[in-house]
């Protein structure tokens, strides 16, 4: 039976899911859990993903949205992570230059601040080097003016000068569905809204399956796999709390919170990396014609399903802005939205809690079952390679790749054959827009969003008979749902779009429309319109306002 991404397709996949044996069974449909399974399928594995929420629903649309080439890691004279880092992070481009961008960073210092111009100078040449970074990226150390010309808006007093670097933006959660897409294409199979609840054993108590929930309907399943593997990000003590199996590490959870500004009130036009009062570093970076600046780094020990923005971290991020930026002018009341994520860190019982490592983890237990644990978004291809290369090694004889396939395979959307074609393939696709009830404009929109899959938008758009939907609107929402596995109004508004963080008034405008014709596809009951927007309501007022502010 073929495998499909359609959120209309649940009853099909559930059958599979429940009536065949994989290779490996995936808890946790993040990054690092898309990742696992474009890797297995890659090799000849069969590989089913189950995911309690939708996928990339928790940290992996929670970020500040950067690979990140390691530079912090730096500091900490982590040698080998920076290459490995560095050099992951040039794959990720390649292999999806439709979700990954390169962002030239401007990190200005100033007498007192945490770098200076030697410092700032050594450590991004060494940084350039360890990670093979191409020459038309490397560092350039510029003069107190030529910071100026760079951000206008950086703090004048005391400016020292500032270093220039690339960093990638991305956007996290359509690079975790892209690469999901693309093990789905390689006969994955991955369903959303799905939770494991406890693990299945055989008579010498190792793992081969797991009782699974669809939380949809409720109904209880049962899979059957030669591996289950834990890739549950902030949820990974929980289920390995469900195996006998212990070790002495444990998850210590820490809130990053992000807020987002209108470029009319914040007009930043170069991303920044800059100090705080008190001496941590913020990332200020412009995006479709807002600004958002983050991270927070607190701890966190509350609902980690719905992490929320509180006044204290909205007033420190604003506060931040005011200490670098001091001709901006912004008030918590210019907030357009903002976003709240948990990360998973490694700690060890014992130690003491600054060792707290932010390095990934693989471990396996008495019981057979493979956890993988804390890491980046910039190095979830790597962590995949490794968590496959042990699973594999546990499955001799079956004719499975030793080596992983992943390196230069483009994601879904990514075959551009290359980086160096994504602009002319934008351009003439833009072009083509108007022969699809489309403008060039909003042609150009969907080419730079959905990559090499932008044909089947606009055939979408060209289908659309609406009365209340635009045609790109209706071509994005009909596109995630019969091939990016939208259920629920907020996989649409959240992951699959962006929208409730960085275009919220366009998702308050086609919330209704969009509700109303995704009740008439799934055949929703009353009770499940009310729920569903509702769900959606609460997730942009949270966006819009912090949680402990009346």
């Amino acid at each position: 039976m073929a495998t499909t991404f359609s959120g209309l397709d649940r009853k099909n996949k559930l059958e599979q899911l429940t009536t065949e044996e994989f290779d490996i069974l995936v808890i946790g449909g993040g990054i690092t859990g898309a990742g696992i399974a474009l890797d297995g399928a890659t090799r000849g594995l069969k590989v089913a993903v189950v995911e309690m929420q939708d996928f990339a629903g928790g940290t992996s649309s929670r970020s500040t949205k950067l690979v990140h080439g390691g530079l912090r890691y730096l500091k900490q004279f982590q040698i080998g992570v920076v290459a490995e880092v560095g050099r992951e992070r040039a794959i990720v481009y390649e292999n999806g230059p439709h979700v990954t961008t390169p962002e030239w960073m401007l990190l200005p210092f100033h007498k007192g601040g945490t770098f200076g111009s030697f410092s700032t100078s050594i450590g991004l040449k060494v940084y350039d080097f360890l990670a093979q970074v191409k020459k038309g990226e490397r560092r350039k150390m510029l003069s107190p003016t030529e910071t100026l010309k760079k951000e206008p808006l950086v703090k004048n007093k005391n400016l020292k000068g500032g270093g220039y670097y690339v960093e990638y933006r991305t956007d996290d959660a359509r690079l975790t569905i892209e690469v999901m897409k693309a093990a789905i294409a390689k006969g994955a199979l991955a369903i959303n809204y799905v939770k494991s609840n406890n693990f299945i054993y055989d008579d010498n108590r190792q793992i081969i399956g797991a009782d699974i929930v669809d939380v949809q309907t409720g109904e209880a399943y049962k899979v059957k796999a030669k591996q289950v593997v834990n890739a549950a990000g902030p949820w990974v003590d929980e289920v390995r709390g469900k195996d006998y199996a212990k070790n002495n590490k444990q998850l210590r959870l820490t809130k990053g919170v992000h807020i987002v500004f209108d470029q009319s009130v914040f007009p930043l036009r170069q991303a920044v990396y800059f100090d705080t009062p008190d001496k941590r570093m913020v990332f200020a970076i412009p995006r479709d014609g807002k600004t958002y600046v983050g991270t927070t780094d607190t701890v966190y020990e509350a609902d980690k399903l719905h992490p929320k923005v509180n006044k204290a971290d909205r007033d420190y991020i604003i506060e931040a802005i005011h200490y670098m930026f001091p001709k901006v002018n912004i008030t918590k009341d210019d907030v357009e939205s903002s976003w709240s994520g948990v990360r998973p860190l490694i700690f060890e019982k014992g130690k003491d809690p600054s060792e707290i490592s932010r390095k990934d983890e693989i471990w396996e237990g008495e019981s057979g079952l493979l956890t993988i644990a804390g890491g980046k978004l910039t190095g979830y291809r790597k962590m995949a390679e490794n968590i496959v290369d042990v699973a594999v090694k546990r499955m001799p004889g079956h004719g499975f790749s030793e080596k992983t396939q992943t390196e230069h395979l483009p994601i879904s959307g990514g075959d551009f054959g290359g980086s160096k074609n994504y602009d002319s393939f934008v351009a003439k696709k833009a072009r083509e827009a108007v022969n699809f009830n489309l403008t060039e404009e909003e042609g150009h929109f969907l080419a730079s969003k959905y990559g090499t899959n932008v044909d089947a938008l606009y055939a979408y758009a060209k289908a659309s008979q609406e009365a209340d939907i635009d045609p790109i609107v209706d071509a994005q929402l009909m596109y995630a749902i019969e091939n990016e596995s939208v259920v629920r109004p907020v996989d649409f508004f959240i992951r699959r779009t962006g929208a409730v963080f960085f275009n919220v008034k366009w998702a308050q405008k086609w919330e209704a429309p969009v509700i109303a014709k995704m009740a008439r596809l799934f055949n929703w009951t009353d009770a499940q319109i009310q729920e569903y927007t509702t769900d959606l309501y609460i997730e942009i007022k949270d966006s819009i306002k912090p949680v402990d502010e009346d």
